[in-house]
């Protein structure tokens, strides 16, 4: 093998944080600029789905290169008929891993589909499968969440020794992740369980490294727009109790204003 290939490792480029280890804040002007025009008032349809395609084809990319077991493949190239050195020898992504790609309707659809049919093109079809899951916030007379409801799910099998991925753009409250988890654990005991995520507040940090602290959460970008000046001006978690990215209906600021909603053209 050329020793090019012996030793292939993959950084990530992400922003200093207090969080913990599995928080990854990628530091990604490319996937910052599709956001920012996603999140823009003028945005509309047929241009949001296509930008939320872009974004998720480049967090797949980032997450199948650093959470993704690698094995050493001998493949024949087109020049084998005359060189029969013209043989690729090197690390591929190991194709027989399981994976499931969970789909959180509704925010959740477009992305997960996604992820699961990029999956398909370079992993084993037969160990990539999508699963869904009907949930939503609940809330009460004030308007305030207080968890989540799972309605309706379709989980096809067991998780065990499988990647499972979350592809749901607003990481807000964490509630809706965290019941979906409970769910999953029920299953199987996965490998890795990865959230793939636009945007995350620090209220959800707090609530998912503290309930389900083996999640691997990847997100685009941080949102803590009304947290104090102080906490604005430092490391991000450094002040992580004076740290906010939820309006009192606990929607995210800057955010992109219930994606939900706006991928789908149903506001309800």
């Amino acid at each position: 093998m050329d020793s090019q290939f012996q030793d292939i490792t993959y950084t990530v480029s992400e922003i200093k944080h207090h969080y913990g280890k599995n928080i990854h804040l990628l530091s990604n002007p490319f996937l910052l600029s599709h956001l920012a025009k996603l999140c823009a008032p003028e945005t509309h349809q047929p241009f949001v789905n296509e930008l939320i395609s872009t974004i998720y084809q480049s967090l797949l990319n980032i997450v199948v290169n650093k959470e993704f077991p690698t094995k050493t493949a001998e493949v024949k190239t087109r020049m084998f008929v005359d060189h029969p050195e013209a043989v690729y020898i090197g690390p591929v992504v190991d194709p027989n891993v399981p994976v499931v790609s969970v789909n959180l309707a509704r925010a959740g659809t477009l992305p997960s589909h996604v992820c699961y049919n990029s999956l398909n093109y370079f992993m084993n079809p037969h160990q990539v499968r999508q699963d869904h899951i009907s949930i939503a916030r609940t809330t009460d007379l004030a308007r305030q969440v207080t968890g989540s409801e799972v309605s309706g799910h379709k989980i096809g099998g067991s998780v065990d020794d499988a990647i499972v991925i979350f592809p749901d753009p607003m990481g807000a409250t964490g509630s809706t992740l965290c019941e979906t988890l409970n769910l999953f654990k029920s299953k199987g005991n996965a490998r890795k369980y990865i959230a793939l995520h636009c945007i995350v507040t620090p209220e959800y940090l707090a609530k998912v490294t503290k309930t389900h602290p083996d999640l691997i959460v990847y997100a685009v970008r941080l949102d803590r727009g009304l947290s104090s000046q102080a906490a604005l001006k430092a490391v991000p978690g450094s002040l992580w109790n004076e740290e906010r990215g939820l309006n009192d209906k606990q929607y995210i600021v800057p955010g992109g204003g219930g994606l939900g909603e706006v991928l789908n053209n149903a506001y309800v």
